[in-house]
């Protein structure tokens, strides 16, 4: 356990910096996963073409291709930013095209009659979506937003690989000190399944409050 222990401000600075990147990453991909969710269900055909592009484009590439064409490739075209912002915004943008899909599904389950009900009232189309189907969509999608919060915590890993010192980039520098790889990436993973653990008690909380009882 001395490995642990002698390391542990190095772990705590990992974990929190894991943390922040997930956090700031779920916020962007939720407001990227309104808008193009929006666009998806919108009646103009540009703005539906737009956003299924958007969708398949980034589902279809592996999030650590888009970390490493924008570390390395932005600043060939004079985009220079820091290593964590970049990390933010590629991961907000891939978890972003879940996030729509998701936010879709909820918007698909919202009964028809509620949109043409606002229309009838004299709502425009995104006066409706915004004041009455968004509203009812999200609280009927709790449950796979939070899986995706999972599914961003757990790639926020993959930042390391461009040189993101969070929790895996720290175990990796640890190891490379100590040799210890099991208690190492034993405690490492600990940590991920505490965050995973906070993301799901988030949820299931959120989720028991938000319910719309038909």
């Amino acid at each position: 356990m001395n490995v642990i222990t002698g390391h542990l401000a190095e772990f705590r600075d990992g974990l929190l910096l894991t943390a922040g990147l997930t956090l700031l990453a779920l916020a962007g991909a939720l407001a990227a996963g309104i808008v193009v969710a929006a666009m998806r269900v919108s009646p103009v055909r540009v703005l539906r073409a737009a956003g299924t592009a958007y969708v398949e484009v980034l589902q279809n590439v592996p999030l650590l291709v888009w970390l490493v064409l924008a570390v390395f490739g932005l600043p060939e075209i004079g985009v220079i930013a820091g290593l964590f912002t970049t990390a933010v915004v590629v991961i907000a943008l891939y978890q972003g095209a879940y996030t729509a899909e998701a936010i879709r599904s909820g918007i698909n389950a919202v009964p028809y009659g509620q949109g043409e009900a606002a229309r009838a009232l004299g709502l425009t189309f995104t006066q409706s979506l915004r004041l009455v189907v968004l509203p009812q969509a999200l609280r009927t999608v709790v449950q796979p937003l939070g899986n995706i919060a999972i599914m961003t915590l757990m790639n926020t890993a993959l930042a390391a690989a461009v040189g993101v010192v969070e929790l895996t980039a720290t175990a990796n520098r640890v190891n490379l000190a100590e040799a210890r790889p099991i208690w190492i990436f034993v405690t490492a993973g600990l940590m991920y399944m505490a965050l995973s653990g906070i993301f799901g008690l988030v949820t299931g909380t959120l989720e028991r409050r938000l319910a719309i009882l038909r």
